[in-house]
Formats: C-alpha cells, structure tokens, sequence
C-alpha cells in the first residue's frame, strides 16, 4: 500500500504525516523529542501539531477501556425508519457510554459501540432506551469476545513505512503497542476518585502535562505519574492518536461482517490484524463471527481489497461489506465533515 502522502488535501503535507506518526508511536513524547527523532525542528512540529488539531485532522486523547474494569463491550446494529437514522445517531453519539456511531450507506441504518462503564449503564441503552425507540425497527447486539486489532492510536499499519527503522527506534518503538488478549479482564481494576478525574482530563488531551494532570485529579505530578502508569500496564487507559482518514485521503470505509469456520476465527483475525486498510479487527458473538472496519481510498480499493485479500482468508464462509456514509462519532470524540471536533470543555494543547 502506498505512504498516505495526500494528493487530495493541500493542507496535510509530508512531513505533517510523519509527525501523526511519530504520535501513533510516543502519543505523549515532548516535542523536542519528536523534533529530535525526525530531524525537525522543535518549533516546526509544534506549529505543526497545533495546525493538525486545529483542522481536526488529529486528537491525542485518553480512552478508557471497560473491560479493564471488569464491564464486556458490544457492537449494535440498528436498522431504522427513513428519515430518523440522524437523530438517533446524534443522540447516541451524545452519550460517554458510546464510543463510536457510524451511518450505513443504506441511510437507515445506525452502527455503534458501546464503552459501558457499569452493567447498569448498558441495560439501560441496550435493554431500555434503544428498545423503546419507536424509530428503531430492529435491533442486533454482538459482544466483542476477542480483540486482534485496535487499543492505543488503533495502530493503524496504513502509515507504517513513514518513517525509518531509525526514526522509529529513537521514538521507542518496539513493535505494535497492540497485544490480542481477552477483552474483559479476570482481574478488573477499581478506581479511586482521583483516578477518575485523571481519566476525564486525559479524556479531554492525552498530551495534558504532568502538572496539569494533576492540578485536575488533586495529585502530586510525581503521584500522577506514577498512577497513569499503573493504569496504562492495566489497559485501563490507552492514549489514542485519533485520524480523521478522509483527512489523509481514505474515502471510502465499511463494516466488514464475516462468517469463518469455528475453527478458523483466530487466524482470520489475526491476518486481518496484519492488512494495512483495516483499523479495528475483533471476534464477536451471534451470526457474525468477525467484525472488521476497512480504510480504502475509493471504492475500486475497497473492491479489490475485499474480493482478493478478504476473500481469500482461509475458513471464510460468507461476507457482507456495508459501506459508511459517514462516521458522527470515533474513539469518543465527535465528527463534522470527517473532521474530528474538539469538545467544548477540552483545554487547550500546552507542549
């Protein structure tokens, strides 16, 4: 796959992909050390990253992953009245226990994932609310059971390559950050009140400084810096690059629905795991067995991609590829013309 230096788009350039880079690999290295590493200057990857968040191309944010805390995940699909798939997405997205919405091609159907926080908070989307929305006609709901590929800055594979062995080496990388593992933990963490207010101040930058990390959570920066570490080895948090993809000249995205053979779903997972066009990859309950989201640039990609590298998985018995219309919500933050949308509470970028 080619480096994703756009043609499309005059304003992300070069040196602007390398820098979204060298965030996917240290997301909260100082910007003299991503200056350092890139042979740059520490002023030009400021500028840089500023411009990028500004033109919502990127966000650094910290995401909190339930499972870590002993709460499943689910993916729903929603087919709804013509005319209504809007509203019921924006309402969705307007909740903290929705991770991302996205609108079917068909224009009546809702895709979402929920982060539920406590059993509690998803009985009352998945068994409550939802249900007794008189515009939606059908409800599907599919537990994550195994995840192969996502977690911190999803990793995308697209942009390997940007950088050199070298580049990447000075910037700490150690081979993708992502481990497959259950996803949810046998031994979930609690969290104290100041962890919580840590989480919603990496929620709003996952670059805050230590300091203002603390100033938040009423902690010492040497305490903060000790607890995000507690809570990053347990996957409690992850800090996510964000990517608006249509930024970088991706336009064309679908949900990949596929049916293996039992015994084939961890090897097909795993191998789309290693396909650069796909940015998330998990096995889940009911009729689908895998679930995967595919970054094309057009729809002829997307074609090729699903009818020869897709089809092609050993065990694969049926696929169904159902292209997005748009996203209006990924990784927790808000979309807008496939711009990402800073919320209105996050502070602004310091470092």
């Amino acid at each position: 796959m080619a480096r994703p230096f756009m043609k499309e788009s005059a304003s992300v350039q070069p040196d602007d992909v390398r820098i979204i880079r060298a965030l996917q690999i240290a997301p909260r290295a100082s910007f003299a050390a991503i200056a350092t590493a890139l042979g740059l200057t520490e002023g030009a990857v400021n500028r840089r990253y500023r411009r990028l968040r500004a033109d919502g191309v990127i966000r650094v944010t910290g995401v909190v992953n339930p499972g870590a805390l002993g709460q499943s995940r689910w993916l729903v699909r929603l087919r709804c009245r013509p005319g209504s798939v809007a509203a019921i997405a924006d309402a969705l997205a307007k909740r903290d226990d929705v991770n991302w919405v996205a609108l079917g091609a068909a224009g009546c159907e809702v895709t979402c994932a929920t982060q539920s926080r406590s059993r509690e908070q998803r009985e009352d989307l998945l068994g409550q609310r939802l249900p007794r929305t008189a515009a939606v006609l059908d409800i599907n709901a599919f537990s994550m059971l195994r995840q192969f590929l996502g977690g911190r800055a999803h990793y995308w594979s697209a942009l390997q390559g940007t950088l050199s062995e070298k580049e990447e080496a000075a910037l700490g990388s150690c081979g993708s950050p992502f481990v497959e593992s259950p996803v949810v933990t046998r031994e979930p963490l609690s969290l104290t009140p100041e962890d919580e207010k840590l989480l919603d101040a990496l929620a709003a930058d996952g670059r805050a400084s230590l300091v203002d990390l603390g100033a938040a959570a009423g902690l010492t920066p040497g305490r903060v810096s000790r607890r995000l570490d507690v809570l990053l080895r347990h996957r409690v948090v992850h800090i996510d690059v964000e990517i608006a993809p249509a930024a970088l000249g991706y336009h064309a995205r679908a949900h990949l629905w596929l049916r293996v053979h039992p015994s084939a779903v961890k090897s097909a997972g795993r191998a789309l795991a290693q396909e650069p066009e796909i940015a998330f990859a998990a096995a889940i309950s009911g009729p689908w067995n895998l679930h995967a989201v595919a970054h094309c640039r057009d729809l002829d990609e997307l074609f090729e991609f699903t009818s020869d590298r897709i089809g092609s998985l050993a065990g694969l018995q049926s696929m169904e590829v159902s292209p997005v219309l748009k996203y209006v919500k990924q990784a927790g933050t808000r979309l807008s013309d496939d711009r990402l949308v800073e919320p209105s509470s996050s502070t602004r970028p310091r470092r």
